[in-house]
């Protein structure tokens, strides 16, 4: 047994697992010597003056400790009695409050908060003994700070001389429901390949910056600023050890280097996040540690990110969303698709690190991998992934991906009716550059199909035959039907899927045909959506409504958007990506809202502006107290669920739903409403509530130009006087009715 009180002391920088290696070199920058790493931990000897530089400049260590005494503690009371061998009276007095941390590996003392009782006793017993008096014990903030270290039955007994953790640099004004601490995102870009000698004209992008510790971590290193500068409190102030003429001369040459690198050229760090919290919280953070000037923070999606800075060298700093706080991986993984589709795209030639627990999700990056390190964000194991972006661009989706073969012989009349369709939609499909359209739909009575290309993949459904066609010849069509598009097409017979669709009622129409569960990633216009072609009837993007999409793009800009039974949100994700304010989207299927959730991601969008309740449209509507500009409101024909013993029907209920829908419109505000039920009529009386036009033959793209009553859509726009009071009819039920007064925002 020892204690120490000399000139080179050992001390302790504890670190989170993985920053090990970082770490070691800079306590030997220091002046740190005879370093020996361990996990968790870097030790080694130093004057005082190394071990006050390791806390004012280490951006890797979460503690520095100083050794007061080693001893062997294979119990408690051995324990004990090393403790009280120390003279506590050189360190601190009574008038100082203080508090014991414990760390306890492969030790017969397994109980930290037990062994740290035990040393809190030994302290406190000393000082009643030799002082009468005790000092108080403060668990929150206290003036001194002890740790006790128990592996293999030996005790390292240390002055903590940090107080707070490290990674608290005194900058961070807000960090967010999930901050990322100071020292794994040092950790980070240091790794990234981002150094001090990076010459002004590098940029640094965080693409979903959060509350931007990443870029100002970054900003610090590059201009050698010590990342302790700005912290008011240390744990070794109170100690009687403490030397403060020398912390003092050590934090004026500190303030002397940060203000000779503010004249310097800067490199541009900048950071993008779509959520408004998050970038108030980045810009604030950015202030306070003195950089506001320095950082450029905007709120911007995924889908707005650019590269604007030409061929220079440039850094992709991320930590983006996890799937535990988004929904699932499975979403999220989108989210990561589509940053590595735009890094490809726009900024090929840079390196990017990013950081996250799904090996999966980073693969959707296609890095050309320098390096991964195990890091831990927490208690989250995770993957740092550095490399670079691939020049080139990886292939999209588009019509090109169905090619026609040329025939070979006689064909059947089903393939002749292909080859004609695809030739009259052949111009169309090259202006407007669309990849999903239907392809034919029971042109010739003996073959009853539907046929619906997306991309790459062919969706046919059959029309069941009545009974009396016989089952045989109707099994030999589909066989024929199946054939030719191989024949026509250079297609795989893998990318082809049959299904047949019968007259469907009650709980039986959203039954699965398949439970394979395989998403594919198609595109209309600057979308991409996902569909699923092999489970349910629908694939998820109903074809015939593309042309209502674009409309509500060209009318989405700067508005409040409604997407009502929203399905998988694809008209969500063409207003949001038309530059829609804020979107909403309400239904009553969980599925249906995931892969709306993961529609958005893949098209790079999040953030707070975008919501997705789960609810009886209908009930909702009633409930609700926001206002839109923009309603897109498309119920199915019929439907029940199992939540309730509600049963919709749109001919019936559409009246009361957009009376109901004028109440959450704003004045001046429209309503795209449609439907695919043949024989629907829309009721006269709401031309109380609305202008109405009907606008189906204009909504009924090329490729259903022979099944013009495919859907019938008409705008509704809402009266901006309140409609006349008759008879009868109390003027503040209608106003409250019909909204008339004009809304607050939202």
């Amino acid at each position: 047994m020892s204690t120490m009180i000399r000139r080179h002391k050992e001390c302790v920088a504890t670190c989170a697992a993985g920053l090990e290696g970082l770490l070691a070199q800079e306590i030997e920058s220091c002046g740190g010597k005879n370093i020996f790493r361990s996990e968790g931990a870097v030790f080694f000897s130093s004057a005082l003056s190394s071990a006050y530089r390791a806390c004012l400049w280490s951006r890797y260590a979460s503690r520095i400790l100083m050794v007061l005494a080693r001893f062997d503690a294979p119990d408690t009371d051995t324990l004990y009695a090393g403790v009280r061998s120390v003279d506590w009276s050189r360190h601190f007095g009574v008038a100082e409050t203080f508090a014991v941390d414990a760390a306890v590996k492969n030790s017969a003392i397994t109980h930290s908060r037990f062994a740290a009782l035990r040393v809190k006793d030994a302290v406190v017993d000393q000082f009643m003994e030799v002082k009468y008096r005790r000092p108080s014990v403060d668990t929150q903030r206290p003036d001194i700070r002890l740790h006790i270290m128990l592996e293999n039955n030996s005790a390292r007994l240390c002055l903590d001389l940090s107080g707070e953790a490290l990674h608290q640099r005194g900058y961070r004004v807000s960090g967010g429901a999930t901050p990322l601490k100071e020292t794994l995102a040092a950790a980070i870009v240091s790794l990234s390949g981002w150094s001090p000698d990076q010459s002004a004209d590098a940029v640094v992008l965080d693409p979903m910056c959060g509350s931007g510790t990443l870029l100002i971590e970054a900003a610090l290193m590059w201009a050698g600023i010590a990342p302790g500068l700005r912290r008011s409190s240390w744990g070794f102030q109170k100690w009687r050890g403490h030397n403060a003429a020398q912390w003092d001369e050590m934090l004026a040459e500190a303030r002397e280097i940060r203000r000779g690198v503010l004249e310097r050229a800067w490199p541009k760090f900048v950071g993008f996040d779509a959520g408004l919290g998050p970038v108030r919280a980045a810009i604030a953070n950015c202030d306070r540690a003195g950089l506001g000037s320095r950082i450029h923070i905007e709120r911007r999606s995924l889908a707005q990110l650019e590269n604007h800075y030409g061929a220079a060298r440039g850094f992709i700093v991320v930590n983006p969303p996890y799937g535990e706080r988004h929904g699932g991986s499975t979403q999220v993984r989108y989210l990561y698709r589509c940053l590595g589709r735009i890094m490809h795209e726009r900024f090929a030639g840079w390196r990017c690190a990013a950081l996250s627990p799904d090996q999966q999700c980073l693969r959707e990056l296609h890095l050309d991998m320098h390096a991964a390190h195990a890091l831990y964000n927490g208690p989250i194991a995770c993957e740092l992934r550095c490399g670079g972006v691939p020049g080139e661009a990886r292939a999209a989706g588009g019509a090109r991906y169905l090619r026609t073969r040329p025939p070979a012989g006689r064909e059947s009349d089903f393939a002749n009716r292909l080859r004609k369709n695809r030739s009259r939609l052949q111009p169309w499909l090259e202006k407007s550059g669309v990849s999903c359209y239907r392809l034919y739909d029971a042109d010739i009575p003996e073959y009853n199909v539907a046929v619906d290309v997306y991309d790459k993949w062919v969706h046919v459904q059959e029309y069941a035959p009545p009974a009396s066609v016989d089952a045989r010849k109707a099994a030999q069509r589909l066989e024929t039907v199946c054939r030719d598009l191989g024949s026509v097409f250079q297609l795989d017979a893998r990318n082809i899927f049959m299904k047949v669709r019968r007259r469907q009622a009650g709980s039986s129409q959203y039954q699965k045909h398949a439970h394979e569960g395989r998403l594919f990633e198609v595109q209309e216009g600057a979308c991409r959506f996902l569909i699923n072609l092999s489970d349910y009837l629908d694939s998820g993007l109903f074809l015939d409504h593309r042309s209502v999409r674009f409309m509500l793009a060209d009318m989405a800009r700067s508005k409040r958007f409604l997407n009502l039974f929203g399905y998988t949100g694809t008209a969500t994700v063409h207003a949001a990506l038309a530059g829609a304010a804020r979107t909403v989207t309400v239904d009553l299927s969980a599925q249906y809202l995931e892969r709306a959730a993961g529609n958005l991601y893949l098209n790079g969008l999040g953030g707070d502006q975008h919501r997705f309740i789960r609810a009886d449209c209908m009930q909702w509507l009633s409930e609700s107290e926001d206002y839109f500009d923009l309603m897109f409101i498309a119920p199915p024909t019929f439907s029940n669920t199992k939540r309730t013993q509600d049963v919709f029907d749109v001919q019936r209920d559409h009246a009361q739903l957009l009376e109901s829908a004028a109440r959450r419109l704003d004045i001046g505000g429209t309503v795209v409403f449609s439907t695919h039920a043949r024989r629907f009529r829309l009721d006269e009386s709401l031309g109380r509530s609305f202008s109405i036009e009907d606008i189906t033959a204009r909504t009924i793209p090329p490729d259903f130009a022979r099944t013009p009553r495919i859907h019938q859509c008409w705008l509704l726009s809402r009266h901006r006087a309140v409609p006349k009071v008759e008879d009868g009819d109390d003027p503040a039920d209608r106003r409250e009715r019909y909204g008339a007064t004009r809304p607050a925002p939202l």
